[in-house]
């Protein structure tokens, strides 16, 4: 640590203020961890919770150089921030988990499907294109096939950047930005894994789980955990996300998108280096939640148990309706808080925008039928409305 400082004193900062910095600060609560965090502005979720929560742009060098001075450790709970401040600041003596250099490779998806390539890990096939107009020319020559996958190799999240090209009449959709071109997996399941390594090189991984995504938004409707696949898909998975954390000698969270085919094979999608909406159910679910676990690894604590105490356990996502834009409320709130073993988390955004996330909800079962009727009841239940319309909770 740097100037030998113990690790409950360090000065911990954490580069953005969404829904994962609030649930981060939570999870540094319990042992008075002197934690800041860095977003633009006080209106988002983690300044509801964080005392020490500084007005900047993660996204600007000077403004992360500024912040990153005044801390001993530096850790993210969205990769898309500054690289080069961070890594002058990893020059200058602070601790920068996970490391920018993997940052870089995380924040283009170019360069992960490359990295999967190189070391031999399984992921689909892909082309790297420039622009549109590259596409356009490979599909006219055959090297690009229908249906394929168009990936924007920056800035896409939450299903953003992401477009599938079915046909011809599908054409307009091409995004003109570089681009990772994949074919499209027959997916028979996708399913998140998390893992966790600290400096000292322990990893611990949490149980796989399935992810079911809402087709329009592409986002995660919900997810269920343990995934329904078998103990030698789950070693296997196990297997592969370690062998992506040692390879890239990772320190922090990893969360690893697989797709499993029809034909039974996985491929790795996409990773992330951070909490991940495919790990909230840990919250309730785990002894050791994903939060509190980031916090275990960039301070190389030993790492917490990741064992699921509870049967099973599903997290719905509340996402903002397509209805309208504007202050939320929750008006059936009272009732979802009625049902056992049913945990509502409502990260305080000030605003719903259309498929914004706005929320989630955990449930813990003792078996998978039980589990899906409490799936379906609560998504038929809950909702999103204008506050002006609010009456009661």
């Amino acid at each position: 640590m740097k100037n030998q400082l113990s690790p409950t004193t360090i000065k911990i900062g954490i580069l953005g203020g969404g829904q994962l910095g609030k649930m981060l600060y939570q999870a540094a609560s319990p042992w008075a961890l002197d934690v800041h965090i860095l977003d633009r502005s006080k209106t988002f979720p983690a300044a509801r919770v964080c005392p020490s929560f500084h007005i900047g742009d993660f996204t600007d060098y000077d403004d992360v150089l500024t912040f990153g001075r005044q801390m001993d450790l530096i850790t993210i709970e969205i990769e898309s921030v500054n690289v080069e401040a961070l890594l002058q600041l990893e020059r200058e003596g602070v601790m920068v988990y996970p490391q920018p250099s993997i940052l870089n490779i995380i924040n283009d998806k170019g360069l992960q499907k490359t990295f999967y390539q190189d070391n031999h890990l399984p992921t689909a096939a892909f082309t790297l294109v420039k622009n549109q107009a590259e596409i356009l020319d490979q599909i006219t020559s055959g090297k690009i096939e229908f249906p394929f996958v168009q990936k924007s190799r920056k800035g896409g999240y939450d299903g953003r950047g992401v477009q599938v090209i079915h046909n011809e009449a599908s054409l307009h959709k091409i995004m003109d930005v570089p681009s990772v071109i994949e074919e499209r997996v027959s997916i028979e399941k996708e399913i998140g894994l998390i893992l966790a390594r600290n400096p000292s090189g322990e990893i611990k991984a949490y149980t796989p789980v399935e992810m079911v995504f809402d087709p329009e938004a592409n986002l995660v409707d919900h997810l269920i955990a343990p995934a329904q696949i078998s103990l030698d898909y789950s070693e296997e998975l196990n297997r592969i996300g370690t062998r992506l954390a040692e390879e890239m000698d990772i320190v922090g969270l990893l969360a690893v998108e697989f797709f499993i085919d029809t034909k039974g094979e996985i491929f790795i999608n996409e990773m992330a280096p951070r909490t991940h909406n495919s790990g909230h159910h840990t919250i309730e679910a785990c002894p050791c939640s994903q939060f509190e676990q980031q916090f275990r690894a960039i301070l190389d604590f030993p790492l917490g148990d990741t064992t699921q105490e509870k049967s099973y356990a599903a997290m719905i996502n509340i996402l903002g309706p397509e209805s309208f834009t504007g202050p939320p409320s929750y008006p059936n709130l009272r009732n979802i808080l009625s049902m056992k073993d049913v945990f509502p988390h409502i990260y305080g955004k000030s605003i719903s925008k259309p498929n914004r996330k706005m929320g989630h909800i955990t449930l813990i079962a003792n078996d998978r039928p039980t589990l899906i009727q409490k799936i379906n009841t609560i998504k038929s239940q809950f909702y999103i409305q204008p506050i002006h319309m609010f009456k009661n909770l």
